[in-house]
């Protein structure tokens, strides 16, 4: 099955990220393919490399620049990056600043759109 991700919270204030990270990593062991990742709303504040966890605490940043860099599309919603002073500057890496229009293009192509967040 294809799965396409929507987060729309931001990273430690609330458990969607750290849920949705958490199923795409159950998702794939059971053999299904992601999609994508769409960061939209609070959920861009995950690909921005501005916040320097402490050592013993997870670095969800990371978790999200890994993904990107095994393959899974790592995509930030442009006008809401803008919203929040994220620019390609402070991106995480593997994560690509892109429009609203491709998290419709994802709902197509997916089987399921599965969104984390309010």
């Amino acid at each position: 099955m294809k799965i396409g991700i929507l987060l729309k919270e931001g990273p430690y204030n609330h458990q969607a990220a750290d849920s949705a990270y958490q199923f795409i990593q159950a998702a794939r062991k059971r053999g299904h393919e992601i999609e994508s990742v769409f960061f939209y709303n609070d959920g861009v504040n995950n690909a921005a490399n501005k916040a320097e966890p402490p050592q013993d605490d997870r670095n969800i940043y990371q978790r999200w620049s890994d993904l990107g860099a095994e393959g899974v599309n790592i995509l930030v919603c442009v006008a809401a990056a803008k919203r929040r002073s994220i620019n390609e500057e402070i991106l995480i890496e593997n994560a690509t600043i892109t429009g609203l229009g491709q998290l419709t293009d994802i709902a197509i192509r997916a089987d399921r759109l599965v969104t984390f967040g309010d």
